[in-house]
């Protein structure tokens, strides 16, 4: 008789194999199981990234060093940019699952992401965390998180309708320096506070430049996004940061840090100063540049108790600082530096040692994390950003129609139709939310 499929020895090997495997206790992996410090997968928050360059990368270590982060996936506009940044978090986790995308969308649309780093340059900072809040992911934004004043309120009105838990990159809230000199303004050590002083760097100037063809590796069209169509000129697209449509300058870009830092110690994060007026402008010699944005110049706002900020922009790159001026004494912050200064000196004595400087947003990220897995709004949330740099781009409105302006923080307008009609620049298509 032939036999078919297994000889009677073998059937009772394999039964005995198998009762044994049975009765063999299971080895699971400790991380499986989040054991021994690691983060089990389930607990994990997979984030991707959008916009990969140069800042990008200066922060990306901060996620990275998270265990319950896992970097999942990047997207630029930029092939070597995506390519860059892949091999950087694959070499992070020893393996080569980084996903790379060239339209962000493709990015948003994958779901195992949980949020997402938006480091782009600062002319998509409000269109894709809007794309990414209706994507149902989390946010953290590099500043500015907008150009136009009407373009911020409708990212806190998206974020609010979508339920996303959103952090701008305004760091210094959770750095210890500077939550020292709140501190400090807040016990009263300097008396009532009666001006907010803060200082910036000269602006630059982008000589004129012929069109050249896009690079190879470029998608031009993705990487100008919502704003309008130009060519490719070498000059433009490096300098962004001094043109209207791209940056609006450095008083803009970086001012952001310091009003929002004067609206934190202020307590003012829901409303904001009712006054903006600009002085000394220097802007570039249109003969002899293309950039628009100013050079030098004093960016003035008034709040309705009388506090007055002011941004000075000039001297050199290391001589930022922010210093609040009280009826008894101030305090001040050098942003290189971290350090404190203080008069009556007796404040220092306060300060204890040590403590993380801006340039580890760790304890920012962290921040973030706390409110992703908690539903609870972080320190930078939307309102709290689009608050402050409302202040700025209200100097920049002051200061290109050269007048004073009155504004109504409830309202979120100007006295002046003018200015009101600089309140929104429409999206190029298809860009618009």
């Amino acid at each position: 008789m032939k036999q078919t499929g297994l000889s009677t020895c073998h059937r009772r090997q394999f039964l005995k194999r198998a009762a044994a495997a049975l009765a063999a206790p299971l080895v699971v992996p400790g991380a499986v199981l989040g054991l021994n410090g690691a983060t089990a997968p389930s607990n994990r928050i997979v984030f991707g990234g959008i916009g990969m360059g140069n800042r990008a990368m200066f922060i990306l270590p901060n996620f990275l060093a998270f265990p319950e982060i896992r970097f999942a996936a990047v997207s630029d506009a930029r092939q070597d940019r995506r390519e860059n940044a892949k091999k950087s978090v694959d070499q992070h986790y020893n393996n080569q699952d980084c996903r790379i995308y060239r339209d962000f969308r493709e990015l948003l649309a994958q779901r195992d992401i949980d949020a997402v780093l938006i480091a782009t340059g600062n002319r998509w900072h409000a269109t894709a965390s809007m794309f990414a809040a209706r994507a149902g992911k989390d946010v953290y934004c590099e500043k500015p998180i907008s150009l136009t004043i009407r373009e911020g309120r409708e990212l806190v009105d998206a974020a609010r309708r979508y339920g996303t838990i959103y952090q701008a990159g305004t760091q210094r809230r959770n750095t210890e320096s500077y939550a020292f000199a709140r501190e400090m303004v807040r016990q009263g050590k300097i008396g009532r506070v009666h001006t907010v002083e803060m200082q910036l760097w000269t602006g630059s100037a982008v000589a004129h430049e012929k069109a050249t063809p896009v690079p190879a590796g470029w998608d031009y069209d993705m990487w100008l996004g919502p704003v309008q169509w130009r060519p490719f000129v070498p000059g433009r697209v490096n300098g962004w940061a001094y043109f209207w449509d791209t940056g609006e300058g450095m008083h803009t870009d970086m001012g952001t840090h310091y009003t929002d830092q004067m609206q934190w110690v202020l307590g003012t994060d829901d409303t904001g100063p009712v006054e903006f007026e600009t002085s000394d402008i220097v802007w570039p010699d249109p003969k002899k540049h293309m950039s628009e944005t100013a050079l030098t110049g004093t960016f003035k706002c008034r709040y309705a108790n009388g506090v007055q900020g002011v941004i000075n922009q000039r001297g050199g790159f290391t001589d930022r600082y922010i210093r609040y001026i009280g009826e008894e004494g101030w305090i001040q912050v050098d942003d290189e530096t971290d350090a404190v200064k203080a008069e009556p000196k007796s404040i220092l004595a306060l300060k204890g040692a040590g403590g993380v400087g801006w340039g580890n947003a760790g304890a920012h990220v962290r921040n973030l994390l706390d409110g992703i897995r908690s539903r609870t709004p972080p320190v930078c949330n939307p309102e709290v950003a689009h608050r402050a740099q409302t202040i700025c781009e209200s100097m920049t409105i002051s200061a290109r129609l050269g007048r004073k302006l009155r504004w109504d923080p409830a309202a979120e307008k100007f006295d002046n139709e003018d200015a009101n009609r600089m309140l929104y620049r429409e999206p190029r298509a298809p860009w618009r939310i």
